[in-house]
């Protein structure tokens, strides 16, 4: 299924709208920042598209998203790093309290919303607004989440240092120079030319996760759940992902 993808993209949330890092078929690998996500739809057309915020939601229940739960219980000690998905109804919410009251309504009491979920409100809903309803592919744009897909590069180990720390970063861009020519060098391009009012290093290599799990697995990617749930709009509530695996495993 490769073959019907022009590029691979990786997308992640920036203070400036939105990173994309890029890994054509000959792994050229470029980045820009997109001020809106359908922007992004219409310079990659024909891509495959990852990108890192939650797009299947609930509208109601006590339960989460299976793979919030799912991920968490994989992650261990990175298990922080994924924030509760926010109810459907609370992305029209104006601002944090009343999002957060209606995510309590809404989860039967269970869940608030957390400050970290409502800082990224506003990516999901521009994500949801351009997908609900929009007939795939052309092109085809999933949910991952950047520790889950390291931890299966890492052949189902999490990462053992915070992505914000110069050792987080070095494990990291380690794992993806050994998989794409050049990472460190668009790290290093990014910070160059690039403010970080407008864009952060830990957004940059984010995006570059997304950009390689998607070139490695291409069609045939692996989620979490095996087999996800869609939405009330018909958008699936999963995680996508590449496993290695050790010969032995094998």
């Amino acid at each position: 299924m490769q073959a019907s993808f022009a590029e691979f993209v990786g997308v992640d949330g920036c203070p400036a709208g939105w990173v994309a890092v890029t890994l054509a078929r000959d792994g050229r690998l470029e980045y820009r920042v997109f001020p809106t996500f359908d922007a992004i739809l219409c310079q990659h057309r024909r891509a495959l598209i990852l990108v890192d915020v939650p797009i299947g939601l609930r509208d109601a229940g006590a339960d989460e998203r299976v793979c919030d739960r799912e991920a968490r219980r994989l992650l261990k000690r990175r298990r922080s790093s994924v924030f509760p998905a926010p109810v459907r109804a609370a992305l029209s919410a104006p601002n944090y309290e009343a999002a957060s009251r209606i995510n309590r309504e809404k989860t039967d009491g269970r869940r608030g919303l957390s400050r970290q979920s409502w800082a990224i409100v506003s990516k999901i809903r521009e994500v949801n607004e351009h997908l609900a309803g929009r007939e795939q592919p052309a092109p085809v744009v999933r949910e991952m989440h950047p520790e889950l897909c390291f931890w299966g590069l890492k052949e189902g180990h999490p990462l053992r240092h915070n992505k914000k720390t110069q050792e987080g970063y070095g494990e990291r861009i380690a794992l993806l120079s050994q998989l794409v020519a050049g990472a460190v060098e668009l790290v290093d391009t990014v910070l160059r030319e690039k403010r970080r009012g407008v864009l952060r290093r830990d957004d940059v290599v984010d995006a570059l996760v997304g950009a390689v799990v998607a070139r490695l697995g291409g069609g045939c990617l692996k989620t979490l759940p095996e087999t996800p749930e869609c939405d009330s709009v018909g958008l699936p509530m999963e995680m996508v992902y590449f496993a290695v695996q050790t010969t032995a495993a094998e």
